[in-house]
This record gives C-alpha cells, sequence and structure tokens, in this order.
C-alpha cells in the first residue's frame, strides 16, 4: 500500500497545475488519471475548438504558453502543451488509474482504484474538473426521439450531417461555435430558453481577457457574482454575423419531441434529423459518494474549492470555483495555490 503526501484525482489542465503547485510547496504528490496519456478532456473536444483566450493568458504555472502571445491557440496545440507540461513536472503520475473510491481512513483517506490498488493519504485534491460529466436535460419527449441524440462532448466535426437538419440546444460558447461550423452543411437551428448573451472578443483593440486581469475581476472572488443569466458567447463579430443571416437560425426551444419531429413553441410541426445537446456539464465526483463531500444531487459542497464538510479535501477545476477564471487553463493554478495553502497549511 502506498502512502502519499498529497494525492489528485485527475490529470488533465487542472491536476497538472495542482502537482506543480504541490511540488513548489515541496510535497510529493500522486496523481491518477484513467486516460491512457497527458491531455485531460482536450482531445476528446471536438476538432475546431480554439481557445477563448490568447496564448499570453493560457499557461499553467511554471510554463508560458509557446508561440505568438497574441494568437489563440486551437486544440491540438493545447494536448502538444499539456504533454509537455507532464514531461517537464516532477511527480509521479500515473495514467490509466482510474479512482474507484475515496473514503475516510483514520486522520486521512483510502484511495482505491477500479484494478485494486490502494492509496493511503492526508490530503485529496479532487481534479477530475466540472466537465466529466455531460448533462442532459429533461427534455418532454426526449427519450422516444426518432432521430440521432448526442451531447455536444461527442460532437467532432461536420461533415457527417451534411444535408441533415440539425436542431442544436443551448445558447452557450459551444452551442454557437458548432451551430455556425455546421451550418455550411446542414440546416441547423439554436434553440434556447432565453436570449443569446454576446461579449466582443477585444474591446478598444485589447483582447476581453486583458480587461478582466487589468481590472482584476479575471481574479476576484466576486467577479462570478456579476454575472447574471446565460454564460455569454464570446466573439471576434464572426458568430453573431451568422446568426443574424440565419446561419444558424435562433428561435425559442421547443416545446416537445414527439416522434422524429419537433414542436415549436408556435404549434409548428417540424422533423428533425439530428439533436444536439449542447447543455453543458457536471463534475464527476461519483468516487466521493462515500465521504460527505456531495450532496444529493452530486455537486461538491466546498468554500472557494476547500471542501466544507471533509477536512483534507479540496477541489480544483470546478466551473467559478473562485473566479471568472476558474476551470480555464489560465485559472487553475492560482486556485490549486489557494487550496493546497488552505489543506497543507
Amino acid at each position: 500500500m502506498d502512502v502519499v503526501d498529497v494525492l489528485v484525482v485527475g490529470g488533465g489542465q487542472a491536476g497538472l497545475a495542482t502537482a506543480q503547485v504541490a511540488v513548489s510547496r515541496g510535497l510529493s504528490p500522486v496523481v491518477l488519471d484513467a486516460s491512457p496519456g497527458p491531455g485531460g478532456s482536450w482531445p476528446r473536444y471536438y476538432d475546431s475548438l480554439t481557445l477563448f483566450s490568447p496564448a499570453r493568458f493560457s499557461s499553467l504555472p511554471g510554463l508560458p504558453f509557446p508561440g505568438e502571445p497574441g494568437r489563440y491557440p486551437v486544440r491540438d496545440e493545447v494536448v502538444t502543451y499539456l504533454t509537455s507540461y507532464v514531461a517537464r513536472l516532477d511527480a509521479d503520475l500515473r495514467w490509466g488509474q482510474r479512482v474507484d473510491r475515496v473514503a475516510r481512513a483514520g486522520d486521512g483517506f483510502e484511495v482505491v482504484t477500479a484494478d485494486g490498488g490502494v492509496l493511503r493519504t492526508p490530503l485529496v485534491v479532487a481534479a477530475s474538473g466540472g466537465f466529466g460529466r455531460p448533462y442532459r436535460p429533461r427534455l418532454p419527449g426526449l427519450e422516444t426521439f426518432g432521430g440521432r441524440v448526442l451531447h455536444s462532448a461527442e460532437y467532432r466535426e461536420p461533415s457527417l450531417f451534411s444535408g441533415a437538419r440539425v436542431v442544436v440546444v443551448g445558447g452557450g460558447n459551444s452551442a454557437v461555435q458548432i451551430g455556425v461550423e455546421l451550418a455550411a452543411v446542414a440546416r441547423v437551428s439554436l434553440a434556447t430558453r432565453g436570449p443569446l448573451r454576446w461579449q466582443s472578443q477585444r474591446i478598444l483593440g485589447r483582447d476581453f481577457h486583458w480587461w478582466l486581469t487589468r481590472t482584476g475581476l479575471d481574479s476576484s472572488r466576486w467577479g462570478p457574482r456579476l454575472v447574471k443569466g446565460t454564460v455569454p458567447v464570446i466573439d471576434d463579430g464572426r458568430y453573431r454575423a451568422a446568426v443574424r443571416a440565419g446561419q444558424p437560425d435562433h428561435r425559442p426551444v421547443f416545446t416537445r419531441i414527439d416522434g422524429d419531429s419537433v414542436v415549436w413553441a408556435d404549434g409548428a410541426r417540424e422533423r428533425v434529423d439530428v439533436l444536439i445537446l449542447a447543455t453543458g456539464f457536471r463534475p464527476d465526483l461519483a468516487y466521493l459518494a462515500d465521504t460527505a463531500a456531495v450532496d444529493g444531487r452530486g455537486r461538491p459542497l466546498h468554500e472557494r474549492g476547500v471542501s466544507t464538510t471533509v477536512p483534507g479535501l479540496g477541489y480544483v477545476g470546478l466551473e467559478h470555483q473562485r473566479s471568472f477564471a476558474s476551470a480555464t487553463i489560465r485559472g487553475v493554478g492560482d486556485d490549486a495555490g489557494y487550496v493546497l495553502r488552505r489543506l497543507a497549511g
């Protein structure tokens, strides 16, 4: 049985940042990740995904993102960056190790992996992030829909949908990006419960993230409380222009699904080939079920990433955990520093 200083669950951007901060504090972390290798969730995202923040704002602790700092890196560049980060990280990273259960054991924890491995540790950081469990809302008739249903997590590229009638449910960044991309080869509608909200990517010649950093909102605990309603779509003008041109069109979400059709708010019935649920994610924390760490809906009980119910347990990578930047590649380092200071003293 291994006994370790701190155990980090998850080897994506949040877990790597946590491991680096732990090493800088003189700890010897062990990182367990179910994936066969580095990259976290990034290799599974859709092909055209591009970071919303420029390279200069998209680094983990200790390693600047390479290349021209004002550009917006694409998915594969992020995977390469994370792979390079792993190669430089002086920590024990164990791939293909899915954590099955975390339980209290004396003053610390016993961590059991799916292959029967057991580790003991006084500190656990759940860095499996807030995007491990795709959320599928309860839409009337969805379970009997005659067409194809997939979550945005399963979408890769548009060619398979050529000529299809597609409805994308959701109004966030992924929904709009996927909808606009698909509209080049298919007939697409964005279906939302409210209006789309837009955030200009550049303001007075500066990237939006430059302003967030300059004003302090990016790292302020009050920043997320200023955001009400849906998450704004970060746009350089192309997405808004495409939606205005009806490529894709935007309409209120349908009232129900009937067979292979949707029924729109005005009563019109329309056959649909594909429904794409761009409806977000929930934290994947099933391994904490034997603790008092989560509520009845599986949501972590925490204050700024530190468990309020289980001593020695923290989180890194939750959306709006401490600031606007939480759960992003630019924000997980600061959150990891805060959480480890609180846990390790």
